[in-house]
């Protein structure tokens, strides 16, 4: 009875997860102009809201249901059978949901805009490049979100109806929805930090306070493919920077992306975008952190055609709500832990906040950056933007313990990507940029692909890459593999390139119990930019599971061009990308007074200096490679080629037997000091489940007796309330399914008795006429006998 139970609940809970819900919406695609597709949606009862993009039209029925399970099988006929469309689709709605955090608002003034004003290397170095005159004036960026509050004082100005549109509401005005909660401020929000004028006294400015910026309401309804499709392709030749702080549920068990009409509008945004030069789509890679979730199972951060941003905090740490992936190409700041101060900007009302948070703060920043290069040089194409954010991202004062020098000397990490956005380096270096060379791509399929990955193991693939017409300079590499799974979350994934940078295409997520595994999905990387794509590439797959995995699937796609860009040619092939751009370029203008440079920043470049005193006073070196150990003497680690006699902080002191594993992951047979996770300060192993401290803005959480994580204090209530919150979901939704189970039996039971009674009733009756009938006989035969 019980595994009955705990059976009927899984079912009818992936019933309910599977479920897709029909809306009004179509896509329909007509060729012969807004004439015919007018006429079809006359014929029909439709409504034509207009394009979408090319031939296809965005259709909605009132008298459909606005949701519903199953399709409309009477219009999705009519349109199939009517020889004027080509193709039909009933829109299902998505899940899409913001990525800001819920926080108590405040007075916002300019002194508070620390990540504008700090000097020092830690902001943005936005105010040089304003003192050059450049503001974005001449650019133009879109809010994709839930609507845009077009009258603030503080935007009025800026406002462009070009850019704008009400897709929900299938009308130009981009306002939002007011409620009582104001649930609809975060594209407000959002476009106050893109460009917010200046001299107002409301607020404060944006980053681009030049430029002209529109809204596209889109969020505060269904958000179907073709709902999205049609925000991402508004008005394409006007438009330059789409800014999007959204996606699917960053819930640690999701993979999702665009959808067919999606992807379409960002090939053609790319490609015929800015007549030509191509769209400039600014994504927030997600805040997942909570939850261990990975930017590279989300479709639209981890797509070529999207810029991707993450997060640092104030005082330059990953903040709790960051995800890591290889596909971050920078970031900016946002929020962080307990005093830590956030994003100043625009509000509902014709307000102001100081509390706008996650990497929905950070993408904006960056689209008002990109606004200000583009001033500078309005021939960028959507490349040249991405080449020049990798060149000038700074990794300074950014901590975290996965930086790595890849292949060409760039400092790069999967929770900042190339580092922070400079603002006055991106500004220099479009002046004169040369547009890169077209963009070439070869796809090499791994032959005999198809390998088990037995339980707590590892399998390792290799391709080799003689040739790759078009691409000896790397750009976005691409690993689309099929993997048949039982439990999707007990996999992570490793990527080597022939140049020796190894990246996590993805990192193990303690919630994502989904059997689905996955089906040709492209993990991508930005962290071999600029690298050979010749030689052996290495795919690690892990599986620390129970249950078998297996490898369907491997094919790796390279994007790059011929020949290196100009400016590296200019440059000199190989100098260090750091020296790139000059220490004046990345230099804070005298004449500002700075008074909220971060205090604590000396502090912990003092703790750096002393970890490296340390490095450079240790012995113990067993086998010397020149000035780096290849062995250690007994009781001494190994720690970055360096024997030490006790691993630092933040790393913990690896005793594993000398096997396959550790010839992978090229570790020495000696006791190794590896990196713990991000979120541990130590720990007993690289898993984000293996806490042993935290830092002093967080605190162990045990799961189990050998799982314990680090969670943020501030949100250590709400982890723990929804772990309640869901544990008494599961006992009561198994109570209610019982009582109802055994009511059925009850009354099964009872219609059984009832039924067994009748038949007695039946028999007594019967027993009794017998009775009387005998007796009526005896009776007879005895009257005949008188």
């Amino acid at each position: 009875m019980k595994n009955f139970l705990i059976f009927c609940l899984v079912v009818i809970s992936c019933i309910l997860e599977s479920s897709a819900h029909y809306t009004q919406q179509w896509a329909v695609e007509i060729e012969g102009g807004q004439q015919v597709a007018d006429d079809v949606a006359r014929d029909h009862g439709f409504i034509n809201h207009g394009l979408i993009f090319s031939d296809h039209y965005h259709f909605s029925h009132s008298g459909v249901a606005k949701r519903s399970l199953t399709p409309n099988a009477e219009k999705v006929t009519r349109l199939a059978v009517d020889t004027r469309v080509k193709s039909a689709k009933q829109q299902v709605a998505k899940r899409r949901v913001k990525r800001d955090l819920k926080v108590q608002d405040s007075d916002p003034k300019w002194q508070f805009m620390w990540y504008l004003n700090r000097g020092g290397g830690l902001d943005l170095n936005v105010i040089p490049a304003w003192m050059e005159g450049i503001t974005g004036k001449g650019a133009v960026v879109t809010i994709l979100d839930d609507g845009l509050e077009k009258d603030h004082p503080d935007l009025l100005q800026n406002y462009d109806p070009m850019a704008s549109y009400d897709v929900n509401g299938q009308d130009s005005d981009p306002s939002p929805r007011y409620d009582m909660i104001d649930s609809n401020r975060h594209g407000t929000r959002c476009a106050g930090e893109v460009a917010a004028t200046s001299n107002n006294s409301v607020c404060a400015l944006g980053v681009a306070y030049g430029a002209q910026v529109g809204g596209v309401r889109m969020l505060d309804g269904d958000v179907t493919d073709a709902v999205e499709a049609r925000s991402l392709s508004l008005n394409p030749h006007h438009v330059d920077v789409y800014s999007a702080s959204w996606g699917p549920d960053d819930d640690g068990k999701t993979v999702d992306g665009p959808g067919e009409l999606a992807v379409r509008a960002f090939i053609e945004g790319v490609t015929k975008g800015r007549n030509g030069k191509g769209s400039i789509f600014v994504w927030a890679s997600g805040n997942g952190g909570r939850d261990h979730d990975n930017c590279n199972c989300d479709g639209y951060t981890n797509s070529i055609y999207s810029l991707s941003i993450s997060s640092a905090t104030e005082h330059g740490h990953v903040p709790w709500y960051s995800e890591a992936c290889s596909s971050t190409l920078a970031s900016t700041y946002s929020s962080g832990a307990v005093g830590e101060r956030q994003i100043v900007t625009t509000d509902l009302r014709h307000s102001c906040t100081s509390s706008h948070t996650g990497t929905s703060a950070s993408a904006p920043l960056a689209a008002g950056i990109c606004a200000l290069a583009l001033e500078a040089n309005p021939n960028l194409t959507w490349r040249d933007m991405q080449h020049i954010v990798v060149r000038t991202a700074r990794p300074q004062n950014l901590i975290a313990l996965d930086w790595q020098t890849n292949g060409v000397g760039r400092n790069v990490s999967h929770s900042f990507g190339y580092g922070l956005m400079d603002a006055h380096a991106m500004v220099q270096l479009a002046r004169n940029w040369v547009t890169v060379p077209p963009q070439h791509k070869c796809e090499i399929t791994a032959p005999n692909a198809i390998r088990p990955i037995p339980a707590k193991s590892v399998v390792v693939l290799q391709l080799q890459v003689k040739e790759c017409p078009g691409v000896n300079v790397l750009e976005h590499v691409q690993a689309k593999l099929t993997i048949f799974s039982q439990r999707r979350g007990d996999l992570s994934i490793q990527l080597t390139s022939p140049m020796g940078t190894r990246v996590t295409l993805l990192a193990h997520r303690a919630l994502d119990n989904s059997r689905q595994g996955f089906n040709v999905w492209p993990f991508m990387s930005v962290h071999s930019w600029g690298e050979s794509p010749f030689g052996t590439w290495q795919l690690e797959i892990h599986n620390d599971g129970r249950l078998l995995d297996e490898v369907k699937f491997w094919q790796l796609t390279l994007h790059g061009t011929s020949t290196p860009p100009a400016h590296d040619t200019q440059n000199g092939n190989g100098e260090n990308p750091l020296s790139e751009v000059s220490s004046d370029d990345i230099s804070h203008n005298s004449i500002y007074d700075y008074s909220s440079n971060w205090d604590s920043g000396a502090e912990n470049r003092k703790e750096t200096l002393e970890v490296e005193e340390t490095e450079k006073s240790t012995s113990g070196c067993a086998k010397p490679d020149g000035n780096l150990c290849i062995e250690c003497l007994q009781n001494h680690y190994l720690y970055q080629r360096i024997c030490i006699q006790m691993c630092p902080e933040k790393y913990f002191n690896s005793i594993l037997e000398y096997d396959e594993s550790r010839k992978i992951q090229n570790l020495s047979k000696d006791e190794t000091c590896l990196p713990c996770h991000y979120s541990c300060k130590n720990c007993i192993g690289s898993l984000d489940s293996n806490c042993v401290e935290c830092y002093g803005d967080a605190k162990i959480v045990r799961t189990s007796s050998t799982d314990s994580y680090c969670y943020p204090v501030h949100i250590l209530s709400e982890v723990l309330s929804e772990k309640w919150y869901y544990r008494m979901f599961t006992l009561t939704y198994i109570i209610v399914i019982s009582m109802t189970i055994l009511t059925v039996i009850y009354l099964c039971c009872k219609r059984r008795q009832i039924l067994q009674n009748d038949d007695m009733s039946y028999i007594t009756l019967g027993v009794e006429d017998d009775l009387k009938s005998s007796q009526k006989d005896i009776k007879s035969i005895y009257t005949d006998n008188e």
